[in-house]
């Protein structure tokens, strides 16, 4: 159990939360297998490279990296101030989230189970 006030354990947790520009995208309709495919692809790359590896990239994962990687590019340019040419990859890694279960009907009455994955991914970039 944490010991002070209330407000003081509040300002204790902000002193040491993350500042790195990022981005994060929940429920995304892809499983974290395949998203990690792409994401393995620009680590550690600069912003640049990044987008252009993944602009030309085949699988569907691409297209929702490439709106996350915009999007973290935004938020480090407005909101920390930092110059485009100098970001880099970080972090980006995929977590697991919740399974969708669905029924397939199959012969002699049977049923299969689909599970439809999703995944939260998220990137984090900072300058060099």
């Amino acid at each position: 159990m944490a010991k002070g006030h209330r407000t003081q354990i509040k300002r204790d947790r902000n002193e040491q939360k993350d500042t790195r520009p990022s981005a994060k995208l929940s429920y995304a309709r892809v499983s974290v297998r395949k998203a990690c495919f792409v994401l393995d692809a620009i680590r550690g790359k600069d912003v640049r490279t990044a987008l252009a590896i993944v602009e030309y990239n085949p699988r569907y994962a691409s297209e929702l990296i490439t709106k996350l990687l915009k999007s973290a590019i935004a938020n480090a340019e407005n909101n920390n101030g930092m110059n485009v040419d100098n970001l880099f990859i970080e972090e980006c890694y995929a977590n697991k989230g919740p399974t969708m279960k669905r029924i397939r009907p199959r012969a002699q009455g049977r049923a299969y189970r689909i599970e439809k994955r999703t995944s939260h991914i998220t990137i984090v970039l900072n300058e060099r």
